[in-house]
């Protein structure tokens, strides 16, 4: 493991921390979009389910424990034990314009059509949206407290930490995965215009199409632009599974081919 993915994972962690610390010393939700934690909840229990199958090491079997109970811990709060405090007024984001298509995408792209990496790949989708109905939420109310601004600035130092360590992975260990780099890329975007958003303090509705233009854009590209690459290519192109990476076989220089290069590309202009 490299000092960018280990860096990656603590502000992952921290992040959740201080959500949860937040809403437990001020014994309120206010601000809080629990669509977006129930995503986020979805996402983990997704993504983890290889807990019942696999054994990588204790860290990862811990990080893994962690995210999931600290992600349901977030949903009772929310839900359950300071219910009168959650703003469901503002939380009006149709999570199922999200969850449907990721749905369908998971089937239609992934590396391998088992259900394991079917819902492996869902939870990659899913978690590059997954913030969509909190920065709704703060479009719609024009101010975010500033615990929240900190809870969002480690999520996006997370993705960022993870794209650098996708890039340290391909150079030093020959890892390379199309789908979970697209969708991080996507997600660091959105991390993006929230700080864009919040920085001109987010009271004018017309910056909310910028919020998703610029990913459904993108998006738009990079998978129309390489679903023959997607389909054609032999499994042994992609790296695996994340969560069978103990089985990985790593992939040579000779596959780094046009559509790798075409991806950077893609990525440096709509970033």
């Amino acid at each position: 493991m490299n000092i960018f993915r280990l860096t990656g994972d603590l502000s992952h962690l921290a992040a959740i921390v201080i959500l949860l610390l937040k809403i437990w010393k001020t014994r309120s939700c206010a601000g809080i979009s629990g669509k977006s934690q129930l995503l986020f909840a979805l996402v983990f229990t997704t993504r983890y389910l290889d807990l019942f199958t696999s054994f990588i090491s204790l860290y990862n079997t811990s990080m893994k424990l962690i995210y999931i109970a600290c992600s349901y811990a977030t949903v009772y709060l929310i839900y359950m034990k300071f219910k009168a405090t959650y703003d469901g007024n503002h939380d009006t984001f149709r999570v199922e314009f999200l969850v449907v298509p990721v749905g369908g995408l998971s089937f239609l792209v992934n590396h391998d059509f088992s259900p394991l990496e079917i819902l492996w790949t869902f939870s990659i989708y899913l978690e590059s949206v997954a913030i969509l109905p909190q920065l709704f939420m703060i479009s719609k109310t024009g101010e975010a407290e500033t615990i929240t601004t900190h809870y969002l600035f480690f999520l996006g130092l997370y993705r960022a930490l993870y794209l650098v360590n996708w890039i340290w992975r391909f150079y030093f260990e020959g890892f390379f995965d199309l789908i979970a780099v697209v969708a991080g890329v996507v997600q660091t975007i959105l991390y993006c215009d929230f700080f864009y958003l919040y920085i001109t303090k987010g009271t004018s509705g017309c910056l909310l199409p910028a919020l998703f233009l610029q990913p459904c854009v993108f998006l738009f590209f990079v998978f129309f632009f390489f679903q023959p690459c997607v389909f054609r290519s032999s499994p042994a192109q992609h790296a695996p599974n994340l969560a069978l990476a103990h089985k990985a076989k790593l992939v040579s220089g000779k596959h780094f081919n046009d559509c790798q290069i075409k991806f950077w590309v893609f990525s440096f202009f709509f970033l």
